[in-house]
């Protein structure tokens, strides 16, 4: 297997002292993913620094992750990572969206993202698979992460298909015409990260007390972490072996 180059747009940063304890958002994506394929390599792009890379052939792939901004908000990185995601879908390098990147590469190519009247998603949630992918080779049917979320993807962009959903969220998993694909929840958070998360996000009244309060409460529900981990690295060399 050759070595694939992974550029990770960092799009959020941890609180304040949670970097130290628990790596930034690439470190642990970097970490999910090479327990899945060892031949992968990553180079971080901080997006809020202003490292905005402009050709999409950069790397053989990219992976854009969360962030605590909205995809519709008026920043003045959005529309440069939105140009990079339209450049990548017409060169067909591969790309995976987490979160607000699944959010973004669904604004970015005509799709609608809005904050749900549904409220917050939180902690362990499990999502429903509605279209078996090539690269989900085992035999699930469902799968539990960790989300963090109220923001949503409401209009789907042409030739998308929802992979996976729950009541909650009904497009929780998405296939960009077999060019992209994301996930609403987060692969990468652990339960432990997650807690402190709602802990420190809850004190500071940014979250429903009760719902963050039973989040924490179920926080150590079995996840598919490496499962999807290993159906992320499974598109990326399907995808570029193909």
């Amino acid at each position: 297997m050759r070595t694939l180059t992974v550029g990770i747009l960092e799009m959020g940063i941890p609180p304040e002292g949670y970097r130290e304890k628990y790596g930034s958002y690439p470190d642990m994506f970097s970490q999910l993913l090479s327990k899945s394929d060892s031949q992968l390599s990553f180079k971080f792009f901080p997006i809020l620094d202003g490292d905005i890379p402009g050709d999409p052939q950069q790397c053989d792939a990219w992976l854009i992750t969360g962030s605590k901004y909205g995809v519709y908000e008026d920043h003045c990185w959005i529309e440069p990572v939105s140009d990079l995601i339209r450049a990548a879908y017409s060169a067909d390098i591969p790309m995976i969206g987490i979160c607000f990147g699944h959010q973004l590469i669904a604004q970015a190519l005509g799709g609608k993202v809005q904050k749900s009247d549904k409220g917050w998603s939180l902690g362990v949630t499990e999502y429903q698979i509605h279209n078996k992918m090539p690269w989900i080779t085992d035999d699930s049917d469902r799968f539990a992460i960790q989300a963090y979320h109220q923001d949503q993807v409401i209009e789907l962009p042409k030739d998308t298909q929802v992979v996976a959903a729950s009541d909650f969220c009904p497009y929780a998993a998405l296939n960009f015409n077999g060019r992209a694909i994301s996930f609403q929840g987060h692969p990468e958070f652990a339960a432990q990260y997650t807690k402190a998360l709602l802990i420190n996000r809850r004190g500071l009244k940014m979250l429903p007390r009760e719902l963050s309060t039973q989040a924490i409460e179920n926080i150590d529900k079995p996840i598919d972490q490496s499962l999807v981990g290993t159906w992320i690295c499974q598109f990326l060399r399907h995808k570029l072996s193909a």
